[in-house]
């Protein structure tokens, strides 16, 4: 493996490994080491602009989900500071309860954007 794939393939890591850290200083320090300051993410659900808006996003997905666990579920397809990855959410093994793909923009070694799809969701109650 090239050293530019060892080292998005670490990005994308500490990526999955923020939405499971739910101690908030180690998620903010993660954030830090991940995220460029004017990063953005968003999916049909939701959107954070800055860091502490994604850190508090972050947070929100973890209070509804208590117990679930984020896991890439793909390898890493990138190129020209483009990255793409699948994942899952569920218990630790447990059924998957979401599970998506995420396409992402690195700059400067560090992530500027994500979007995400969802691609496996329960039914929402009427």
């Amino acid at each position: 493996m090239n050293p530019e794939m060892i080292g998005t393939t670490d990005l994308v890591d500490r990526y999955i490994a923020i939405w499971n850290e739910t101690d908030a200083g180690r998620r903010r320090a993660l954030i830090d080491r991940t995220w460029t300051e004017a990063a953005t993410y968003v999916d049909p659900m939701m959107r954070g602009d800055g860091r502490a808006a994604i850190d508090a996003m972050i947070a929100a997905v973890q209070e509804r989900f208590p117990g679930h666990r984020f896991r890439r579920t793909s390898d890493i397809d990138a190129h020209n500071g483009r990255v793409r990855f699948r994942w899952e959410l569920g218990p630790e093994g447990g059924p998957v309860l979401v599970a998506g793909t995420d396409f992402g923009e690195i700059a400067g070694g560090l992530l500027s954007g994500i979007t995400g799809f969802i691609d496996q969701a329960p039914a929402l109650a009427a």
